[in-house]
């Protein structure tokens, strides 16, 4: 897989003022896509300035918005390991323009939404959720409750104006979210009763893209702002006519999204998975953190032979051994970070499916090659949770 440095990529540029849309105040997108977009502006590149729309009512949310309209930006600081040293850096984000709510501030973001190139967003688990309420095509004046309702209503009214198609870039941690936000938008469109016209722009005109972010955000800063690690990653599959709205070194185009989607699940995610059931089953001491579990010695040579006798052997019956010892060394060095505090106990809720999604159904892709790959680990602690 190349390096996004040495891509080439479209870049969307116009002189009748654009702007990327962004559906979520989280601070995930501020220290990624917001970060990435103010080092792109600082290397010279023309980014249309960020708007950023809190879809729901969440009064600790809102406080944001105000962050978002400072001249001045909002700090992200990163702190973490890079190669084996203490890394710091504070980057003052200035991409963003403004903040708004959806409720209050509709017939600003309609108008914005009709200059549009992108729409990014990272609305959590259930962001992709429907209502009742929004299944029928609300009046103009009328506020969605919901993003996938918000989005419906504000691309029809771009299609009502005879605007050009955009590209959805979605980062919510769902598997090829690019195809399941279309099919969530073009199945409200129809169960609303939108015209087959409207519908057909959606399919053709628009671009969804798939995509992977990776990057541990590990607190918010008041009244905007994040503190993060200095890995980062936003992979996106290429398909025809996707554009991006500026280039980055960790901004990865890519044919191959499942290689990624597979390095975070079944290494980084699987990691924190392994070491959650250890942690519990040594009595779960109050408040151990990722990072305090590695600094056993006896906790980190287990996880190293896992990881050297077992994932990797199941990475390379898939030919991926290279990406995977590189990524399992990235990983180690993650987990060490020694201004990140990730409390094993948080990672350990939903415990039983996490096993099953990361360490099951990283056996069945394994076996799934045809080769044989022992694994005996991992396949006890998938067979206690099954």
């Amino acid at each position: 897989m190349t390096a996004a440095a040495t891509e080439t990529v479209t870049v969307t540029t116009t002189a009748t003022a654009p702007v990327i849309l962004q559906f979520g105040t989280s601070r995930f997108l501020q220290a990624h896509v917001d970060l990435f977009a103010e080092e792109a502006r600082a290397a010279g590149q023309a980014v249309p300035p960020i708007v950023i729309v809190q879809t729901t009512n969440d009064p600790e949310r809102a406080k944001r918005l105000a962050g978002f309209a400072d001249p001045a930006g909002f700090p992200v600081i990163l702190r973490g390991l890079r190669d084996g040293a203490r890394y710091e850096r504070t980057v003052q984000v200035r991409s963003v323009r403004e903040g708004l709510s959806a409720g209050a501030d509709w017939e600003r973001l309609t108008a914005l939404a009709g200059r549009a190139t992108h729409i990014v967003s990272n609305t959590g688990d259930t962001g992709y959720a429907i209502p009742d309420s929004d299944r029928t095509a609300p009046a103009d004046d009328a506020v969605p409750t919901s993003f996938c309702g918000l989005l419906t209503a504000l691309l029809h009214r771009r299609w009502r104006a005879g605007e050009p198609g955009l590209t959805m870039l979605p980062c919510e941690l769902v598997v090829r979210n690019g195809d399941v936000l279309r099919a969530a938008i073009t199945g409200l469109a129809r169960d609303q009763r939108r015209d087959a016209a409207f519908i057909a722009w959606l399919e053709r005109e628009c671009v969804w893209a798939n995509t992977l972010v990776d990057r541990i955000v590990s607190e918010p800063l008041s009244p905007a702002g994040a503190v993060a690690e200095p890995y980062a990653l936003w992979a996106i599959e290429r398909q025809p006519g996707l554009t991006l709205p500026f280039t980055h070194p960790d901004i990865v185009p890519t044919d191959e999204l499942e290689r990624y989607e597979r390095l975070k699940l079944h290494i980084l995610n699987l990691g924190h998975t392994w070491l959650a059931g250890r942690w519990r089953a040594q009595g779960a001491p109050e408040g151990q953190t990722v990072r305090a579990a590695l600094a056993n010695a006896d906790t980190r040579r287990a996880l190293d032979r896992v990881m050297a006798q077992e994932v990797l052997p199941g990475f390379a019956a898939h030919g991926m051994e290279d990406e995977a010892r590189d990524y399992i060394a990235t990983t180690l060095e993650r987990f060490a970070n020694p201004f990140l505090d990730h409390r094993l106990s948080d990672i350990f809720g939903g415990h039983a499916a996490k096993v099953e999604k990361r360490i099951g159904g990283f056996i069945r892709w394994v076996d799934g090659s045809g080769q044989k790959v022992a694994m005996p680990e991992l396949r006890a602690l998938a067979a206690q949770s099954g």
